[in-house]
């Protein structure tokens, strides 16, 4: 595990959460633990049912905890993924949109259990850190965009009309 992992609050979906990033990203199921049998559990699990997962995604460990129903996830926190092509953006946001998932704002999306990703062209982070007048022109058409087209970025960044 490593010295500080996300912890992620679902409500019940914790394994299945786990099961499907492993499915989206590669990694691995960690372990499982279970609520104990025949001790008090917090609605609406029972003894059996899982408690936490602890799985890893591109070598970074994570938590899926089974909390119930309190709380959910917000957009003040997301998991942001460096893609290195359109390509491998587009299969990410196919499969994280799909089933429920939904699409949001400047390439932020929504999972089917509410988690927040951003998905970000390496290219995209390499114009910020090179910086100059077209990072301005670049933003502009990013916050029209829902899933992020990395060559209107780039015609923008680089003073190109589309």
């Amino acid at each position: 595990m490593s010295k500080i992992s996300p912890c992620l609050w679902f409500n019940g979906q914790a394994e299945e959460a786990a099961r499907f990033y492993i499915s989206v990203f590669g990694g691995s199921v960690d372990s499982i633990s279970r609520f104990p049998e025949g001790q008090p559990t917090p609605a609406p699990f029972k003894g059996g049912d899982v408690l936490m997962v602890e799985f890893t995604l591109f070598g970074q460990s994570y938590q899926g905890l089974n909390g119930g129903p309190e709380f959910g996830f917000t957009e003040a926190v997301s998991l942001s993924v460096s893609c290195k092509d359109q390509a491998e953006l587009d299969r990410y946001h196919d499969a994280l949109t799909a089933n429920g998932g939904s699409p949001g704002p400047c390439g932020w999306l929504k999972d089917r259990y509410g988690l927040s990703w951003q998905l970000v062209p390496e290219e995209v982070m390499e114009m910020h850190r090179k910086g100059g007048p077209g990072i301005q022109p670049m933003m502009d058409v990013m916050m029209t965009m829902q899933k992020l087209d990395l060559a209107r970025m780039k015609a923008a960044y680089e003073g190109e009309t589309a």
